[in-house]
């Protein structure tokens, strides 16, 4: 039978994908080098919790709360956070591949992006002024109607957002980052001699 509550208890190199997590809510919880690929947590509680060295692909998070909660090294391939309650929604990622994961429709402001892999990540009708991308790799990232005034992306590569269907006023970019910023006018732009 699964207990309710779970607080400040620590699970090293848990295989959550042939037993069952002991609880449906988390509180100052440390999760390391557990594998989740693939589980279902809707519904589950994370507050204040740490995750590092996990593997996270592909969970469900229908209408799980991530308060406050830590994910550092993480593997997070094909994550929909969009279906996390929006509750209390404030975690926090470094050094994480969250490829192939959609934050659609979120409000994220002033949120820190550290030392991500975002490929093809979804950011699509976001609300992310404020966000910081710090060292992130934003290949194929989508942003379509995303709010990124004073966004700061002057450490990121790769990414290409259209400031037509953007939010960008006094947001940050590099001079090396302006292709991104331009691409879809197909012009060709020379470093400076």
């Amino acid at each position: 039978m699964m207990n309710e509550f779970c607080d400040g208890q620590s699970f090293n190199r848990e295989d959550f994908t042939k037993t069952s997590l002991p609880a449906e809510e988390y509180d100052t919880c440390t999760f390391t080098g557990c594998n989740f690929s693939d589980c279902n947590l809707s519904g589950f509680k994370f507050i204040d919790c740490t995750f590092d060295c996990c593997d996270l692909s592909m969970v469900k998070l229908g209408g799980s709360i991530l308060t406050g909660s830590r994910f550092s090294n993480c593997k997070m391939l094909g994550i929909q956070f969009e279906a996390c309650s929006k509750y209390g929604y404030s975690p926090e990622f470094r050094s994480c591949i969250l490829s192939h994961s959609s934050f659609t429709g979120l409000k994220m402001k002033n949120i820190i992006f550290r030392d991500l892999v975002l490929h093809s990540a979804d950011f699509t009708d976001c609300e992310l002024s404020g966000a910081v991308f710090d060292k992130c790799e934003l290949s194929g990232a989508t942003f379509k109607n995303t709010n990124l005034e004073n966004a700061d992306f002057r450490t990121s590569t790769n990414y290409i957002i259209d400031p037509e269907a953007n939010r960008i006023f006094k947001a940050h970019f590099p001079l090396s980052g302006l292709h991104g910023l331009l691409r879809k006018y197909n012009i060709e732009i020379d470093p400076l001699a």
